[in-house]
Order: structure tokens, then C-alpha cells, then sequence
């Protein structure tokens, strides 16, 4: 493979296999700015016949790299790359926390109006989620001027807040990982936010597992450092250490090569299809190959033990698809995710969206909202050159030289361009294999008391009925809606803001919030989805209070303590997700992540550049999903249009701010 640094000069990275413990793991060697063609083309040559021994058996496949690098060399010397967004440390000593809704607003809810776009735009943003916010900042900070333009009243997408009858309630962050000092997706939030955003770890365990019904209920927790969390399992399980052994080995062998996922996406479409074509994807990395295995099918593989098996894929509700659907690489990503620990943000997630779009601005940019694109217009070449945003004043036309997408996969293409656009992109052949992803019930319950009074700590509890969760995930999912509301619901997330927050007492003495999450099926919603927002009729009303109810039910058997502390309920359903962050079927994770998405094929095609001119994706829906999985599908479009590896000078900035600490 190839990567660039310092300025575009080619860098060698050679991918060969390594014996360990009887399995074959990648070995990666790299190989430093050659000085000149002949030289690039025999060390590679030269270093990888030694890594292959001159064995007959790769012989075929080695051939095949070596051509496959020279190509990718010579495409390599036609790209120019623009400035480097991570040049310079732009951290600043912490600010106060602002409170003052007032001045929150004033950042957050900038309405759309045509005299607050900016004169000579580089770039134009549709949906300001994380991955349209951090692409846009990653641009900002190489001094380009763009506009994020957001549908709803206020920016963020999931990471907004939303307040009522004096409760604050998070829509989608809960927690994030790799926000500890010195890691790099810390140093890129840190970068975007120019150091102003706080992140407060969480208690450990930060997670509890209970199983079973009440009065049989059995509790296990989840520790962040990884020691601790295989020391607590073998404590519960003490017959099963081989296999906790085995998925951490594996967790670990996915981490190696999780890169590897990500490269297909910007090397040239042509060419990646070729290696895909030749079967040389499987011979250079393992990736794609943990990434067809479900979760389930691995674990059925590691033991017979079902707690234990519900235990180590428990939280699969964190990209929203059942064990036996789910790609183990994707899960394997989430577990390794949170071994430095999980974190909240203080001041809540609201504070993700106020700390970059002043980045954003500094650059000439704005965020607006109340800003609903509704076409990406084209030229007569199929050059995309601007949006149309839709007001009920009239539509406005807006142009810029680049339009990004954050707005997902099935919006972008078959919502903002023409029916021809997916062959335009280059994607027609791979919309059959793309689903949406499950909707989602959320239930925002106000609570009268302070987190010490209700004895409530900075962790969640995902309360599974039983040990057989596909089985009765499944079976939920296809009862009918009548059904649904009546029955028990086999998965919950259930979460404390107010106590993962250390300002939220300062900011609401007095009060508590719960969040409470499960997945729901679209189908019990969707005769309702053209009906007016807050006046879908009683019949919506009371299938969607029936859940949320029996969701609290659960919820107290968990937190007894809580039931007559209610001040403040509401339900939102798949049809509350379509409405305020867009997504067509209720999913708040985009595109299904079962393990069909993450071929080799559908992984390199979902990429930020696409064969229509001018038009790139950011976001969750070419990368993976959640907070981490968007900020850095942002980060990927920012390489693919500056044309440099910009994770690279990301890693560079995060060594030089550690060397000087």
C-alpha cells in the first residue's frame, strides 16, 4: 500500500503476513520517501520478495503489488495537496462554561437568511452532524470558507440538546471513547474545538450488564481498562477463560488492521477494484474477512456459555444491529473503542456543535439553520455547483466549487439529485446490498431529586430479559404494533445525563433526566410519517406512550426508587428521528452496519469522493456510525479533498503537543 507525507511525496507501506500464536497477522513495514522511481520500485520490490521468502505461493500475489504500488505511485505524483489543517497547535487555556442560553443561541440557532451567506464560498456543507461540522472545520483551519447549512432549528444534529419544562435532554451522545490526553481522536476533538471542550470520564464500571427477568436477575459490569474487564470476567465466568481469552486476542487482531478498512476509500476507484477483483484484498489484510464473520457466528465459535455470550456482544445496540446480522470487525472496533475509558462531555453534547462553528466562522464561514436543502443542483455536464435550499418565501439557489454531504447515503441520492445520479457516482451496482438501519424508541423522563438523593451514578444499564438475545430481538421486532405495546421489550439502554455531567447541578439544581432507549421496528410507524408533526392523532399517540411506558415499567423493576419522581415524560419515535435529523426510516445510525456493508466491494465504494464532479460524502455513512465514527468520516472527506493524509499530520501535531508536555 501506499500513504503520503510532508507535502504529497510517496511513502511505501508494505503489507506482508507474520506467524503468531498459529495465526497468520499482518506485518506492516514502511519505507520512507524513495528518492527516485527506480529506487521506489526495486526497494519495494526487494522488500517484499524478503518478506515473502520468494515463496511460489504468493509469487502470483506479489507480482500483482508490486504493479498495483507502481500505479498507485504514478497516480501519486499528479496530486497536489492543499495546506495542512493540523500545522500549527490552535488549542487556547479553558474558557468558563457559557450558560446563558441567550448566548448559546446566539451560536446554535443562526436562522437562514440570504444576507448570512458568505460572498465566494470554497465549499457548502449539507447537515451540520459531526461529520459535516468536522469536515468543515478540517477546511476552515486550511482557510476555506463554508457554509453548513442545517435543516433543523438548531446545529448538531445528534449531538444537539433539546430543553423542556426546565429538563435538558441529550438526543444521541451518551458516551465516547478515546478522549483520554495523547490519543488522537482526543487531539482532534481538541484541534476542532480549539481545546475548549471538556470531556469527564465516567465511573467505572462504566456499564452494567443485568440478564434475566426480575428476581433472576444476574449483573455483570463492564471495566475500561482492559486488565480489569478480562479479570471481572473470568471472576463471573471462571470456566470460560480460553474463550474471554480468544475474543479479546481477536478484538485486538481487528484493531492491527482496522485501517486497513479504511484506505480502499481513498485509493482511485479504478484500481481498488482491481486489487478487490484479483482477490489480492484477502492477501494483504485480514480486515475484510473479520469483517463477514458476525458477531454471533464467532462467538458460537468461542463458547456455548450464552450469558457469556450476551455479555461480550451486549452492547451491539451502540450500531443498532443483532448479533447475528452484525459484522465482528464493527464490533470489535466498538470494543477496543473504550478501553481508555468513556467519557461525557461537560455541559452536555451541545457543547460538541458550540465549540467548532466558531472554528468554522473564523475562517468567513457560517452555520445556518432552518436551512432545508432540497436539491444538489448540476450543471449540463453533471458537475455539482450548488444546493437549493427550500423556503416557504421562495427557494433560494446557493454555489459553491465543492458540496459535501452529510446527509447520508439514501437522502443524498435519492432525495437531493436526479434518479440517474447513482450511476452518475458510480454506485448504482450497490444500492440492492444497502439497508436502512433499525429505527429507535427514546424515552426523556424529567426527575424531581439531584443524582445523590436518587442514588443515581455516572453509568449506564443495558437491561437484556434474557440470554437468547437474536432469538427474542427478532421476535419483538416482527410482533405487530398492538403487540409491541403490550409486550415485554427484551433490550434497554438506560442512561443518567444529569449524572454523568459534573455542571448539571449547577445548571438545574434540583433535577434529574433519564433517557431510555430500544429498538423499534419502522413498520409500526410509517402510516403516520406524512401526518404534521405533534398532531398525528391519538391512535400514534397511544402506540408510541404504550412503549414508552412499558419502557419506564422495565425501567423502574431496575430503579425502583425513581417511579413516583416523574415530572416530565415523552416518547420519540422513529417518526421524531425522520423529522429532526432526517433520517428517512427512523434510524439514527444511517445506513444498516450489518456485515454485507462491509465487504470489500460496498466498504471501498461508500467513500468521500464520488464520480460525480465537485460532490463528496462525509459522516457516519462511508466510515462507520456514532460520535468517533462520524468525526472521523469527516476527517477521510478532508483527505480526499485536500488531497494529503491528513491523519497523518494529525498524528504528527498529536506527538509534537506530547514531546512538549
Amino acid at each position: 500500500m501506499v500513504t503520503w507525507f510532508d507535502e504529497g511525496r510517496p511513502c511505501v507501506v508494505l503489507i506482508g503476513w507474520k506467524r503468531h500464536d498459529k495465526t497468520m497477522l499482518p506485518d506492516v513495514s514502511i519505507i520512507q520517501q524513495p528518492a527516485s522511481s527506480s529506487e521506489y520500485i526495486m526497494t519495494v520490490a526487494a522488500s517484499l520478495f524478503a518478506k515473502l521468502e520468494l515463496s511460489p505461493t504468493f509469487l502470483v500475489a506479489a507480482i500483482l503489488t508490486v504493479i498495483f504500488i507502481v500505479v498507485l505511485s504514478w497516480f501519486m505524483k499528479e496530486l497536489k495537496p492543499d495546506k495542512n489543517p493540523f500545522h500549527v497547535d490552535t488549542t487556547r487555556p479553558l474558557k468558563p462554561l457559557v450558560t446563558d442560553h441567550s448566548a448559546r443561541d446566539a451560536v446554535l440557532k443562526q436562522g437562514f437568511a440570504v444576507k448570512k451567506v458568505p460572498d465566494d464560498l470554497d465549499a457548502i456543507v449539507i447537515g451540520s452532524g459531526i461529520g459535516g461540522l468536522s469536515v468543515a472545520a478540517l477546511l476552515a483551519r486550511t482557510g476555506k470558507k463554508v457554509l453548513v447549512l442545517e435543516q433543523h432549528d438548531q446545529a448538531g444534529g445528534c449531538c444537539h440538546t433539546y430543553i423542556e419544562k426546565g429538563f435538558e435532554f441529550d438526543v444521541g451522545i451518551h458516551y465516547v471513547g478515546e478522549m483520554k490526553h495523547g490519543i488522537p481522536t482526543r487531539t482532534l476533538v481538541d484541534q476542532l474545538t480549539n481545546g475548549q471542550l471538556q470531556w469527564q470520564q465516567m465511573d467505572e464500571p462504566y456499564d452494567i450488564i443485568a440478564i434475566g427477568e426480575p428476581g433472576k436477575r444476574r449483573y455483570f459490569p463492564v471495566y475500561a481498562a482492559k486488565d480489569k474487564y478480562r479479570e471481572s470476567l473470568i471472576e463471573k465466568f471462571p470456566g470460560e477463560k480460553k474463550a474471554i481469552d480468544k475474543f479479546l486476542y481477536l478484538t485486538e487482531a481487528c484493531k492491527k488492521c482496522e485501517v486497513h478498512g479504511v484506505i480502499p476509500k481513498l485509493v482511485p476507484t479504478w484500481l481498488i477494484n482491481m486489487v478487490i477483483s484479483s482477490g489480492l484484498i484477502n492477501w494483504l489484510t485480514p480486515y475484510f474477512k473479520y469483517a463477514q464473520r458476525s458477531v454471533q457466528e464467532v462467538l458460537e465459535e468461542l463458547t456455548d456459555n450464552k450469558d457469556l455470550r450476551t455479555v461480550l456482544s451486549y452492547n451491539f445496540g451502540d450500531y443498532g444491529v443483532i448479533p447475528d446480522e452484525s459484522s465482528f470487525a464493527v464490533h470489535a472496533g466498538l470494543t477496543n473503542h473504550f478501553w481508555h475509558g468513556a467519557y461525557y462531555p461537560v455541559g452536555g453534547a451541545s457543547e460538541i456543535a458550540f465549540h467548532i462553528i466558531p472554528t468554522i466562522e473564523k475562517a468567513g464561514g457560517k452555520v445556518l439553520v432552518r436551512a432545508k436543502v432540497s436539491q444538489i443542483l448540476l450543471d449540463k455536464g453533471g458537475k455539482a455547483t450548488g444546493v437549493r435550499v427550500h423556503k416557504s418565501s421562495g427557494d433560494v439557489d446557493i454555489h459553491a466549487p465543492l458540496i459535501i454531504s452529510d446527509a447520508g447515503f439514501f437522502n443524498t441520492f435519492e432525495k437531493l439529485l436526479p434518479p440517474h445520479a447513482l450511476s452518475m457516482a458510480g454506485l448504482k451496482h450497490i444500492q440492492k446490498d444497502l439497508k436502512h438501519g433499525h429505527g429507535f424508541i427514546s424515552l426523556f423522563v424529567g426527575l424531581k431529586g439531584t443524582a445523590e438523593e436518587l442514588g443515581l451514578q455516572a453509568r449506564h444499564t443495558w437491561s437484556h430479559n434474557g440470554n437468547d438475545g437474536p432469538k427474542q430481538i427478532h421476535e419483538y421486532l416482527e410482533q405487530s404494533a398492538e403487540d409491541a405495546a403490550v409486550n415485554n421489550i427484551p433490550l434497554l439502554f438506560i442512561s443518567f445525563p444529569s449524572a454523568k455531567d459534573p455542571s448539571w447541578e449547577q445548571r438545574y439544581p434540583g433535577k434529574s433526566v433519564c433517557i431510555v432507549i430500544t429498538l423499534a421496528n419502522w413498520e409500526w410507524f410509517k402510516d403516520w410519517e406524512n401526518e404534521r408533526v405533534m398532531k398525528r392523532g391519538e391512535e400514534y399517540d397511544w402506540l408510541k406512550n404504550a412503549i414508552g411506558e412499558r419502557m419506564w415499567e422495565q425501567t423502574c423493576l431496575l430503579y425502583p426508587q425513581l417511579k413516583d419522581k416523574v415530572e416530565y415524560f415523552e416518547v420519540g419515535s422513529p417518526l421524531s428521528n425522520k423529522y429532526y435529523i432526517g433520517s428517512p426510516k427512523g434510524e439514527i445510525y444511517g445506513l444498516d452496519h450489518n456485515k454485507e456493508r462491509f465487504t470489500a466491494k460496498i466498504s471501498s465504494a461508500l467513500r468521500p469522493q464520488t464520480n460525480i464532479p465537485n460532490l463528496y460524502m462525509t459522516g457516519q455513512d462511508i466510515l462507520t456510525c456514532g460520535f468517533a465514527g462520524g468525526l472521523y468520516g469527516g476527517l477521510i472527506c478532508a483527505c480526499s479533498i485536500l488531497k494529503r493524509n491528513v491523519m497523518a499530520d494529525l498524528e504528527a501535531l498529536a506527538k509534537k503537543i506530547a514531546k512538549a508536555k
